[in-house]
C-alpha cells in the first residue's frame, strides 16, 4: 500500500471511514465456508484490514486484475474494459441494498469452477491438499517442522482453554459440548511471510475415540498492517482483535470462524481451515471472462464495503464515485491514473532488480 500512500493528497476520493481489506487483490478472494456450511465468494484474508478509505481496495482490485489481464498476453484496451465493470459491479452493490446478498449477474466460468470445486471437497481433500496425508498427524519435512516443548506445551495450553473449544465446536454439525485435544502440531513454512513469525498448523480432534471428528487449525501471528488507515480512526490497538474485527465486518462467514488470542506472548489469529475455502485463480483468461470477473469480484468487495454503510453514506459515496469521469467511460480518471502509475512503478522496480542483479552476476 505504500504506493498508495505516496500518491498527491486529494487525487483519491475520501470514501467514508470503514473497514477494508487494505490487501484485497485477486488471490484474496475466493470461495469462503460459515460455520452453518453455506458457501460465499467473499475476502479470504484479512492480514493488513484497517479502517479506511474504501477506494484503496477498489485501486488494489483493479492493479491485480490489470497484472492478471498482462500475464494472460491481452491488450491494454481489455484493462480499460475491465476497470469500468468493475465500477458498475462496484456501484451496483452500492446502488441497491437488496442485492447486497446476491451476485451481481452470473459468475464467470473461472469463478464458477472454483465455486463448483468448493462444493464438491470434503475433509480428505483438505488434508491431502494442506498435509498430505488423510492419517491423524502432520507429516515433517519441507512444509511442516517438529515444535520445540515450548511450544508443544504452549499451544496445548492455549487448546485447553473453554474459547477454542467453543470455536472449534461452533461449525452446525458438530455438538457444541465436544471435548477437542490436540492430536498433532507442527511450525508451517508457508512461503517467505511465515519466515520470523508464529505459524502453525494444530491436527484438532474432537469427541470421543469412538467418534472423532478431525479439524485443522491454522495459528498465524497478527503483524501491524502497512495498509493506510483513516485519521483517528478507532481501530481495536491488539492486531489480532483487528484482524478479527475487520473479518467480522468484511467477511461475515469467515469472521465468525476467527478467533484472537496469546502464544509465546505474540498476538495470533486461530481460524479452522475449511475444504470449500479456496482462492480464486486468474490464469490465461480471455477478455470477456476478465471483463466479466472484474465486475462479480468488484460486487463482493462493494457488499463487504456496503453493509457497513447506512442509506445516506452510500448516497454520498456513490455520489463520490460519479464524479470526475469523461461522459464516454464509467471508469472513473483517479482509477485509471492510480493503476497505470502503480503498474509502472511495479515495472521500474523489477527492471532496476534485474540490472542489479545482472551487474552482480559479471563481477
Amino acid at each position: 500500500m505504500s504506493g498508495l500512500e505516496s500518491m498527491v493528497q486529494g487525487a483519491l476520493p475520501q470514501g467514508p471511514a470503514i473497514w477494508i481489506c487494505g490487501d484485497c487483490h485477486v488471490g484474496n478472494l475466493g470461495p469462503v465456508a460459515s460455520s452453518e456450511g453455506k458457501v460465499e465468494v467473499e475476502i479470504r484474508d484479512l492480514d493488513q484490514t484497517v479502517i479506511g478509505n474504501p477506494a484503496h481496495d477498489l485501486i488494489r482490485l483493479a492493479l491485480s486484475l490489470a497484472t492478471a489481464a498482462r500475464g494472460s498476453d491481452l491488450p491494454g484496451v481489455s484493462t480499460a474494459l475491465m476497470m469500468e465493470e468493475m465500477i458498475v459491479g462496484y456501484e451496483e452493490a452500492l446502488l441497491d441494498p437488496s442485492s447486497r446478498d446476491k451476485p451481481s449477474g452470473q459468475a464467470t466460468e473461472p469463478i464458477r469452477f472454483v465455486l463448483r470445486q468448493a462444493l464438491k471437497r470434503i475433509w480428505r481433500h483438505l488434508a491431502e491438499e494442506r498435509i498430505r496425508d488423510v492419517e491423524p498427524s502432520i507429516p515433517l519435512g519441507k512444509r511442516f517442522w517438529i515444535l520445540s516443548r515450548g511450544e508443544k506445551r504452549d499451544i496445548s495450553r492455549l487448546f485447553n482453554s473453554e474459547e477454542v473449544r467453543e470455536l472449534i465446536t461452533s461449525l452446525r454439525h458438530r455438538d457444541a459440548k465436544s471435548s477437542v485435544n490436540v492430536v498433532d502440531a507442527a511450525y508451517w513454512m508457508k512461503g517467505c511471510s511465515s519466515l520470523g513469525r508464529l505459524r502453525f498448523a494444530v491436527l484438532v480432534g474432537i469427541g470421543n475415540q469412538k467418534n472423532n471428528d478431525l479439524c485443522l487449525i491454522d495459528i498465524k501471528e497478527a503483524i501491524r498492517a502497512a495498509a493506510a488507515c483513516a485519521l483517528g480512526a478507532a481501530m481495536p490497538r491488539d492486531n489480532a482483535d483487528r484482524v478479527v474485527e475487520g473479518a467480522r465486518h468484511l467477511s461475515p462467514h469467515l469472521g465468525e470462524r476467527m478467533l484472537a488470542a496469546e502464544l509465546l506472548g505474540k498476538s495470533v489469529v486461530l481460524r479452522e481451515l475449511l475444504p470449500q475455502d479456496l482462492k480464486s485463480e486468474m490464469d490465461r483468461l480471455t477478455r470477456k471472462q476478465i471483463v466479466a470477473s472484474a465486475r462479480f469480484l468488484a460486487n463482493v468487495v462493494g457488499k463487504a464495503h456496503a453493509r457497513q454503510m447506512d442509506s445516506n453514506g452510500r448516497k454520498s459515496w456513490l455520489s463520490d464515485l460519479k464524479r470526475n469521469r469523461s461522459k464516454s467511460l464509467h471508469a472513473p480518471s483517479w482509477l485509471w491514473i492510480s493503476v497505470v502509475d502503480l503498474l509502472a512503478s511495479h515495472e521500474k522496480a523489477y527492471l532496476e532488480h534485474c540490472r542489479q542483479y545482472a551487474l552482480e552476476s559479471t563481477k
